[in-house]
Order: structure tokens, then sequence, then C-alpha cells
């Protein structure tokens, strides 16, 4: 368990910096989120109108609530009062930012104009990582990574289909320009891509063809099986808890190594790519991990297993 605790402690957070300066201020703020159980509950909320040079996640966090750390101030311990689990447990604290997991420590990662960050207190047993989120939307198409703000290209199946003309609609609605192009375009580092299409034409792109592997996998609680006509939803422990009707789409995101940002506007069939697809805005997506449309609504996932 102490090499659990060391990688968590290596890979999400790092020591807090000391003995420096507030700097110079940049202009635009940030927006901190802390939330608990794959964003299902919405614990505290706070905003920054001006960003300093020195300022960090970390630093935001500390600002904003109470955290206690572990390992010399490597680890996140609690947030007002809500601690990870001891040695033997499986709760910890995770952050990202922009909707992307974050590759350094919370006292290194510095804070860019329009930040999102959002702080979760979640189970890891059914995986450890969850490279990317869609809670933040529209990030992070809107102010990018690190301050840089990428292309993105939405690739549809269907050019002239309902989906892909309202998923371009509403990333414009939101002040984000995509260029659209075909399924399977080539990636690159510096785009972000949305794919629109039904699952069995998407599990032709490798990238995204994980989303039939698992959370472990994919960081999604969710996986289309029978070649992508079924999506299970799952716990979150990872386990299946019922497969969704026809007509479900799916909102998910993830972030290959090889590229950059990869979002998923997909479903069982074209009315659920269509479902998917109206969904696409901040008040149904907000601190949202994956959201499943089913023909009764917009239902996040995991499922709750009925215990914390």
């Amino acid at each position: 368990m102490r090499a659990v605790w060391i990688l968590v402690a290596l890979v999400l957070l790092a020591a807090p910096g000391c003995g420096v300066g507030p700097g110079e201020s940049r202009a635009g703020g940030a927006e901190l989120r802390v939330t608990r159980d794959f964003g299902r509950e919405r614990l505290a909320s706070a905003t920054k109108d001006t960003i300093a040079e020195t300022d960090t996640v970390m630093r935001f966090l500390r600002a904003e609530r109470r955290v206690e750390t572990r390992y010399g101030g490597a680890f996140v311990q609690s947030i007002d009062d809500l601690k990870s689990t001891e040695a033997g447990g499986r709760r910890d604290w995770f952050y990202w930012v922009n909707g992307l997991e974050a590759a350094e420590g919370a006292a290194e990662y510095e804070l860019s104009k329009g930040d999102v960050v959002q702080w979760d207190h979640r189970r890891w047993e059914a995986t450890m990582r969850v490279p990317a989120i869609v809670g933040a939307y529209p990030e992070p198409f809107l102010n990018g990574v690190k301050g840089k703000r990428i292309p993105t290209r939405v690739e549809c199946d269907q050019a002239d289909g309902f989906a892909c003309k309202e998923v371009l609609r509403r990333l414009a609605e939101r002040g984000v320009t995509a260029s659209l192009a075909t399924l399977g375009a080539g990636s690159g580092a510096e785009v972000a891509r949305v794919l629109v299409a039904p699952f069995t034409a998407i599990r032709r792109v490798r990238s995204a063809s994980i989303l039939a592997e698992g959370p472990r996998a994919s960081g999604v609680f969710a996986r289309f099986v029978r070649e992508g006509t079924v999506l299970e939803l799952l716990d979150d422990l990872g386990r299946p808890v019922r497969s969704a009707p026809p007509g479900t789409g799916l909102l998910a995101a993830t972030a290959p190594e090889e590229g950059g940002p990869l979002w998923m506007v997909t479903g069982v069939d074209a009315q659920g790519v269509e479902a998917a697809a109206r969904a696409l805005d901040p008040v149904t997506l907000r601190d949202a991990f994956a959201v499943a449309v089913t023909p009764d609504g917009a239902v996040r996932l995991p499922l709750e297993d009925g215990a914390r």
C-alpha cells in the first residue's frame, strides 16, 4: 500500500513552494471546484479575478479551503475535513485542470487565465487514472492547456447530419472556433479532437476504441460491447449495472498519450448521437466525469453503487 501512496504523491502533487512573493498579476481569473464521488456532489466553489505569476493549483486550493497534507506536504490528506482513507482504503483526492488530469504536482502547476480546477474525492479501485473528464466544458476548447489555446477539430461520419452541425453550433455559442474533418483524420498533439458518430464508426479510430475496454483503459465508466451496438453503464467499481436502451448517447473524454484531448459525442445509434449532441452544454456537463443521455434524460457516470 505504501507504494500506492508514493505513486499518488509523485503523480498528483508536489510539495508546495515557499518563500516567494505574489509576483505580477496576469489578466483573467480562474475557478476552483471541489466535489466528491466522481463529481456527483458539489462541495465548494470559488473564483479568482486575477492570477499572480506565482499562483499554482495548490496555492489556489489553500487560499480557499482548509487543507491538510501528508508526506511533507506532497499529498492532500483532506479538504475541509474530508479525508483520504488511511492505509488499506480506496478513496483519495485527485485534480484536473480544464478537464485534463495534470501530469505534474499541484504545487508546480501554474494557473493560467480561464483555468477551471476541479478536485474530486473518489474511489479508485476501478482505475487510478482518469485522463480527462467532461465537467469543465467548454474547456479545454476555449482556453486550452497552460494558457495555450489549441485548435479544435470536429470529426464526423456525416458532415451534413444534425449531430455534426449541432456540435459545431454549440461550440461556436461558447466562443470556440472549430474546423470540420472526416472521422479518423490524422491526430496531432496540438489539436483537440471531437468525434461525432455512433460507436460502431468511432471504434475504428484507435484512440477512441478503448471505450470498449472499460475504465482501466479509458477512464470512462461506460463500455460498448457486442461490436459497439450495446452500451453498458458501470458503477464506481467498474461493474455493469445496466445496458442502456436504444437511442442512448454518450459524452466522454480521454487524453491519448500520442495526441491532444479527445472528446467523443457518440452513442449506440444515430438517435443516441443526436441526443448526446443536444446535451453538449455547461449546465448538463458541469463537474461530470462522463454523461450518458438516455431517452429519459442525462445520467452521470459512474452510476452509484449505493455505498460511499
